[in-house]
């Protein structure tokens, strides 16, 4: 009846993984992506560049060394733009391969070309050579992501006034930056120009930033930004950007001016939905360009239709765009899939890094549950003194009376891999018992588990075992 058991439109993280899903299934599947090359905003303007951009910078600042050798130490004196884009293209060139072979050996169908409803089963595509074609198909998943929220206030030369991905094919590396929202995104790019010696100024609407972080981590993250001479603004909103006298000038609310050579406007996205006629099919998307789904399915109020990824609102991680992706490709083409463990881990790449997993203290407290709390300094653990860290800290929270673990929140080197091993007892529904008993590896910043789990045990008090 239908030519295609499954359309995705979009390739990034949802929309490739699930393609490969219901590809995996024996179903027909194509993929149609109106970008250049696969791979989506996660490859070219999103995760992968940002998080290569960051890796760069430490690698040729030597900022990982500057413990020991001093602020002043430097692996590459002068750092152009160039420098910064001659890792990323690799690395962009690297994942679309892997990418297009991964559709290559699972028998996935591509088309280049923006694609449109015509009903609910029917997707007309207007291909990049100016052609047009229509297909049908069975189930369609929604995996467009999101662009850039650029508000008209706000004068985008794509040179000195720049969006988040603009922000990628710079020329100069800026001797002073103002971020506009301490978001993710404005967080991330902020730190990453400061390690980089650029002097950087956040400017924040809101009394605080990353909310849904734990808050005592928030703290100790904001207190390393300040320590190294960054400026946060908060409760402030920028009302005029504009160029004069060759900087870039920004007002803010109470009058305040700041001046800088470039301005970053990273104050949220919006997804990328427009282009679809949704109207067609039934859908409408909110003030955001997002679309509400089933949490458990990812299915729209429209049966056969279903979306996944940013488009779809928080946590908008490419981890969990992934498992999103896979999860509605299996219940779009019928086939039986599992419920999703309960913790999932959530990583900031900024400098430090900030990775959370399970309940913050704010959200326990709450729910009125008897907690204890342990804490270790990454400067307790012969690693850490090994490689000159001063900061970085990991906190577990652990019920009273379960002494089960209950969140992991860690800032500082390492933190999005050392998250894995909480997520795991978290999962997996582990005491604090498993910290204290079991032996790490020594030495290694892992063994801060330990400490905190050593910490959290010495006023909780040992488990009383009945007869």
């Amino acid at each position: 009846m239908y030519q295609y058991d499954l359309v995705v439109i979009g390739s990034g993280p949802a929309g490739r993984r699930a393609a490969i899903q219901a590809a995996k299934l024996s179903k027909t599947v194509l993929v149609i992506e109106r970008g250049g090359r696969v791979g989506g905003v996660s490859v070219h303007t999103g995760t992968i560049p940002s998080k290569t951009l960051r890796e760069t910078a430490l690698n040729l600042t030597g900022w990982r060394e500057r413990g020991f050798y001093g602020r002043s130490y430097r692996v590459k004196q002068e750092i152009s733009a160039a420098d910064l884009r001659r890792r990323l293209l690799i690395t962009l060139d690297h994942e679309v391969d892997v990418l297009e072979h991964q559709f290559s050996r699972n028998r996935v169908q591509q088309m280049r070309g923006t694609a449109t409803f015509v009903d609910a089963n029917t997707i007309e595509i207007k291909k990049d050579d100016g052609e047009t074609a229509r297909v049908t198909t069975a189930a369609v998943l929604l995996a467009v992501g999101t662009r850039p929220h650029r508000p008209a206030h706000i004068p985008f030369d794509g040179e000195t006034i720049l969006d988040s991905d603009d922000i990628l094919n710079i020329k100069d590396v800026p001797r002073s930056m103002v971020v506009i929202g301490a978001g993710v995104i404005g967080i991330e790019y902020a730190t990453i120009f400061s390690a980089l010696d650029t002097q950087v100024t956040v400017v924040e609407p809101r009394d605080s930033m990353l909310d849904f972080i734990d808050k005592e981590i928030v703290e100790d993250f904001t207190y390393q930004l300040r320590d190294r001479n960054m400026k946060l603004i908060f409760g402030q909103s920028a009302e005029i950007v504009e160029k004069a006298d060759g900087k870039c000038r920004v007002t803010l609310k109470s009058g305040r001016v700041l001046n800088a050579e470039m301005v970053l406007f990273a104050a949220g996205r919006v997804g990328a939905t427009d282009t679809l006629n949704l109207a067609a099919c039934g859908l409408e998307a909110d003030s955001r360009g997002r679309l509400k789904v089933n949490k458990e399915t990812f299915q729209t109020n429209v049966p056969n239709i279903y979306a996944a990824g940013d488009v779809v609102g928080f946590p908008s991680l490419a981890s969990t765009s992934m498992e999103q992706g896979r999860i509605a490709a299996r219940h779009a083409v019928g086939a039986h899939s599992s419920e999703p463990p309960q913790y999932f881990p959530y990583g900031i790449y900024a400098v430090p890094e900030i990775s959370t997993c399970g309940l913050t203290e704010e959200e326990v407290q709450q729910r009125n549950i008897p907690y204890e709390c342990g804490i270790a300094h990454f400067r307790e653990t012969s690693r850490g003194h090994i490689m000159g860290l001063d900061s970085g800290m990991l906190k577990m929270i652990f019920s009273l009376k379960t002494r089960r673990l209950l969140g992991v929140h860690i800032v500082g080197e390492g933190a999005t891999e050392l998250v894995h091993i909480g997520q795991a007892v978290l999962n997996l529904k582990g005491t604090v018992e498993y910290f204290v008993e079991n032996t790490f590896n020594y030495p290694t910043l892992a063994e801060a588990y330990k400490i905190a789990g050593l910490d959290a045990w010495n006023r909780m008090g040992e488990l009383v075992k009945k007869a």
